[in-house]
């Protein structure tokens, strides 16, 4: 049987995306979620084809365009993953479409093709390995979301939430930037393989090594949204289309996490930088759920959590555990895409305020179940995905005896108890303020079931995706070199 390169999963989907883009401009009299529809079959047939791939002869020492980019195991699971999302996402579009119908008529038809060109941009991330191919990736996944941030034009909050992280965002590309810059002026290189062979050297500038290493942990810090760069995350997550902010919370925090543990295997040899990560990740998950606490309105909420859930993946990360970490982001991506898959369907109807989900449960039963379930693996409840997502995070800061760490992530969950369940009170507990019933579409009542069913089955059985993921032996050189 002959294999498919790995680079071609790319080249298909951006031709994909760009021949959507083209043709939707020039036939403004088809329905435009017929691009939607075209879009999701497109990936699909590009996520079967992830599972024919062709075995990476090269290596990653080749030469030319390529050595920029690897396809080892840790990449190919993230192309899947990144398709799943970009998909899911699609399917949500189709649902909020009459909202961006109504606000703007326009740019429908670049509503549903942008999602693609993130999608291959954020492909290109997770197999980079270079820093000139890192940068590039960046760049087309968050120019592509500072478009579909503020796609409805006359809406002012979306632009507001367009021009803050286009600001921010253009503020965190400076810092990477200047930072690949010093680790270029001290090693030569920007390959993260010759690089981490120059500080295991010891012939490299140690000071200004570890200063370069900083600006670019400041740079990714805010495609993570970590403290102290997470500034811009209440106010893009409240205003921009909820579908885009599910993207971003997904798809972009698993790129960008991804990116983060290559870069941060070279990094870490340098003096400090373990404990600074550290230190971000305490007061990322501090700082997330505090915030989360007080907030009435469910986009916000959602987004404040996304900073808690940031600090928890990073606790993986300080423990170099990419098993647990890549298992969390499995976890998050289906609880959290049920919660906004539910609340599409939803505030389309009412609103955003956590109030306007009262007695769901009487009007939509269905809808009202998968949230519970969403907010209850969000929360890290037994029985749920999320449990053993947060469940692999403690075990590996406990083996590596991050005291600090795990005390403040066991308190902080707590305070997720509080602002998850705010939400089930509502649709349980509270009497409905309107009784009119929610239609579900066919396709996105089976996103839906399959969320619920994938957030269940690795709640109770979680092996068979903890099997899937194949720790990387790199992770485990590195953290015997730290340990010594």
């Amino acid at each position: 049987m002959i294999g498919i390169p790995a680079p071609h999963l790319e080249i298909d989907v951006l031709i994909l995306g760009m021949a959507i883009l083209l043709f939707e401009t020039f036939a403004a009299k088809i329905n435009k979620k017929t691009f939607a529809y075209a879009g999701i079959v497109g990936l699909t047939l590009v996520l079967i084809a992830t599972f024919f791939l062709a075995p990476d002869q090269s290596g990653q020492g080749a030469t030319g365009l390529w050595s920029f980019y690897t396809a080892d195991a840790l990449a190919i699971y993230f192309k899947r993953f990144t398709l799943v999302t970009t998909i899911i996402v699609l399917v949500m579009m189709i649902d909020y479409a009459p909202t961006i119908r109504n606000a703007e008529t326009s740019n429908l038809g670049e509503f549903f093709s942008l999602p693609l060109l993130t999608c291959a941009g954020l492909m290109y991330l997770v197999s980079a390995i270079d820093f000139v191919f890192i940068f590039i990736s960046l760049e087309l996944v968050t120019i592509s979301f500072f478009v579909l941030v503020s796609v409805p034009r006359r809406n002012q909050i979306a632009l507001e939430a367009g021009v803050k992280y286009l600001i921010l965002g253009a503020l965190s590309t400076a810092f990477l930037v200047y930072g690949i810059t010093w680790i270029f002026g001290v090693t030569g290189e920007t390959n993260l393989q010759r690089i981490a062979a120059a500080f295991s050297s010891g012939k490299v500038e140690v000071y200004a090594a570890t200063f370069g290493a900083v600006l670019v942990l400041v740079g990714l810090g805010f495609k993570i949204a970590a403290v102290p760069f997470q500034i811009w995350v209440p106010d893009v997550y409240q205003g921009a289309p909820t579908p885009v902010t599910a993207f971003l919370s997904v798809g972009s925090k698993a790129a960008g996490f991804v990116v983060l543990f290559r870069v941060l295997q070279p990094f870490l040899m340098l003096p400090n930088m373990q404990r600074l990560v550290a230190l971000l990740a305490l007061l990322t998950v501090v700082y997330g759920n505090l915030a989360a606490l007080p907030q009435n309105n469910l986009k916000r909420l959602l987004g404040y959590s996304s900073i808690a859930h940031a600090g928890y993946l990073l606790i993986g990360v300080v423990c170099l555990d990419g098993r647990a970490v890549t298992f969390y982001l499995s976890a998050y991506l289906l609880m959290t895409l049920l919660s906004f898959a539910v609340m599409i369907l939803v505030t389309q109807q009412t609103g955003e305020e956590i109030s306007n989900f009262e007695g769901l449960a009487t009007r939509a039963p269905f809808l009202a179940f998968a949230m519970l379930l969403g907010m209850a693996s969000l929360a890290g409840l037994p029985l749920t995905a999320g449990f053993f997502g947060k469940f692999f995070i403690f075990a590996s800061a406990i083996a590596q005896q991050q005291t600090a760490l795990v005390v403040a992530g066991i308190v902080t969950v707590a305070c997720g108890f509080y602002y998850y369940l705010k939400v089930v009170r509502a649709m349980y507990w509270q009497p409905a303020s309107k009784g009119d019933a929610i239609t579900v579409s066919i396709l996105s009542r089976a996103i839906i079931i399959l969320l619920i069913v994938g957030t269940i089955v690795f709640g109770v059985y979680p092996q068979p995706l903890w099997n899937a993921i194949k720790p990387q032996r790199a992770n485990v050189a590195l953290k015997t070199t730290l340990n010594r």
